[in-house]
């Protein structure tokens, strides 16, 4: 099988672009970040370059591109307005920014992620842009376990939850809201100190940026608290800080689940559906988390669907 040369050559792309920058470059090793099929990414001293996944194009990312560079209180603004192109895929520049500690979890910072993403969310788009992606990679994780998981029950019980969704969530009709600025992926892994190490939190990963749906962004941390994933104070820490800096995905007061039900429920389908794909791929049996996901799947597709939409509007 001939190598893919997409990493070797974005390794040479991302030192030569490291060195054009400074003439104190430490020269060290340049670290792959990432290497999946959505997105290759690698570092050198304090340039990281992104391969994008292929079915990006220049109209999806430019504008996206723009809006970073114009919220630099916000976002991780690139280096450079506009793509490159890397044996067919497009390629991103960025400043190094140091992530979120996964080994030390009582130091994540969910009260920086839920500020930054009020404030993301009160704020004016300064491009025109596209709808945020996140119902459609919802979609697309659906779409591979229809091919990977047939006579598989855990596919089953999944498939049978994404019916329960409103078409918006499904990425089959426009979303509700089509002028409130939004991440679209939000996780801890989205977020990084820049200027390293200990600069100001600021979001990261552009792709899936639009106009949509507020309460998608706090979908994923909302669906691991529910699905027990998230412990309580964790929770709460974010929604509190959330309503603090004025968001205006939930009432300011009360109850914030009838705002946060579709998106939870959507970002846990996303989620399950993701985690029986690879475990099918893999050959072996869903891990505790996995399997947690499927079971909140499960309760889902219980509830009659003409109750899920009802409580969904």
């Amino acid at each position: 099988m001939t190598p893919n040369p997409l990493l070797p050559d974005l390794t040479v792309r991302v030192r030569v672009e490291a060195h054009s920058r400074t003439s104190a470059c430490p020269c060290g090793a340049t670290v792959t970040l990432a290497d999946r099929p959505d997105a290759t990414v690698v570092r050198h001293a304090g340039t990281v370059a992104k391969a994008h996944a292929p079915d990006i194009t220049p109209d999806d990312l430019a504008p996206r591109l723009a809006a970073a560079t114009h919220l630099p209180g916000l976002l991780l603004p690139p280096l450079g307005d506009l793509p490159l192109e890397l044996h067919g895929r497009l390629v991103t520049l960025w400043p190094y920014g140091a992530p979120v500690d996964p080994e030390d979890p009582d130091a994540a910072p969910w009260e920086a992620a839920a500020t930054l993403l009020a404030r993301l969310h009160r704020t004016p788009a300064p491009v025109p842009l596209p709808a945020m992606r996140g119902p459609a990679k919802a979609a697309h994780a659906i779409a591979r376990l229809r091919v990977a998981g047939q006579g598989s029950l855990a596919a089953d019980i999944v498939l049978r939850a994404w019916d329960t969704l409103p078409a918006w969530a499904r990425a089959e009709a426009p979303q509700p809201d089509d002028t409130t600025l939004c991440h679209g992926d939000l996780h801890l892994g989205q977020l990084v100190r820049h200027p390293a190490p200990d600069g100001a939190w600021l979001l990261i990963d552009v792709d899936d940026l639009g106009v949509g749906v507020p309460g998608w962004d706090l979908g994923r941390p909302a669906a691991w608290f529910a699905c027990g994933l998230l412990p309580a104070d964790e929770w709460t820490r974010f929604l509190d800080a959330y309503r603090a800096a004025r968001g205006p995905a939930v009432p300011a007061t009360g109850d914030p689940w009838p705002a946060l039900d579709v998106p939870a429920r959507a970002l846990t389908v996303q989620s399950a559906a993701r985690a029986v794909t690879k475990a099918l791929a893999a050959g072996r049996p869903l891990d505790e988390v996995e399997q947690a996901l499927v079971d909140a799947c499960d309760r889902m597709a219980s509830v009659p669907q003409e109750l899920a939409h009802e409580h969904a509007k």
